[in-house]
């Protein structure tokens, strides 16, 4: 049986992640916070709890999943953050606030992932979390450190596939989660291109069971 670790457990997204994935018959490891562990528990799912900032804790809770799994066929990295804001409303604080939560959560997980899918004779997938803004300089001048910090990602998954030819990184891409908290927040957008948390892991999932899936995930 294959396994998927699961960032970001107990988002929109990640929920979705967990239920597609554990529905097609994966076992899943769903990383949420530190004190954030559901009070009930499905079959097929175990649950660890992560702070992803820190990077010798998340190297320690990944290694748990690799003694109790085995060995870890793919990986969603799900966490993050978001922020709006202009070149003139962007001080270093928000680089750095959008870059912890944006880039180093996803780095301190896919390190010592990587490392350990060299090692499997089946190599391994990890998926990060992408943005329009990175890729659209028109959709990225008022998110600029938001966009800057996924854009990140798109280089950090061409460095890893670089790096080897067991492993494949890819970058799902969409415009906005179609999601209570984001149709409270921006009651006047136009959702017609917003896609849901499921449709997004879904395609995840396929794109994952497609040797012949690229750089990008594209959804929406």
């Amino acid at each position: 049986m294959k396994t998927v670790i699961i960032t970001g457990a107990g988002g929109n997204l990640g929920k979705a992640a967990v239920s597609v994935f554990a529905s097609a018959g994966w076992r899943v490891a769903a990383f949420v916070p530190p004190g954030k562990l559901p009070t009930s528990q499905s079959e097929g799912i175990d649950y660890f709890e992560a702070d992803l900032l820190d990077e010798t804790a998340t190297a320690e809770v990944v290694e748990q999943a690799i003694a109790h799994y085995g060995s870890i066929q793919a990986a969603l990295l799900l966490v993050g953050g978001f922020e709006a804001g202009s070149v003139a409303a962007t001080d270093s604080a928000a680089l750095r606030r959008m870059f912890a939560l944006n880039v180093e959560t996803a780095y301190h997980a896919a390190r010592p992932l990587f490392q350990q899918m060299q090692q499997q004779p089946e190599g391994g997938r990890l998926v990060f979390v992408g943005a329009r803004p990175a890729l659209d300089a028109g959709a990225g001048k008022n998110l600029v450190a938001y966009g800057l910090s996924k854009s990140q990602l798109f280089k950090l998954a061409e460095y890893l596939n670089a790096a080897s030819d067991r492993v494949k990184s890819q970058v799902v891409v969409f415009s906005a989660l179609d999601t209570p908290e984001n149709r409270a927040s921006m009651p006047k957008a136009d959702r017609t291109r917003w896609v849901t948390p499921e449709r997004v892991a879904g395609e995840i999932a396929s794109a994952i069971g497609s040797p012949a899936s690229g750089l990008v995930i594209e959804v929406g």
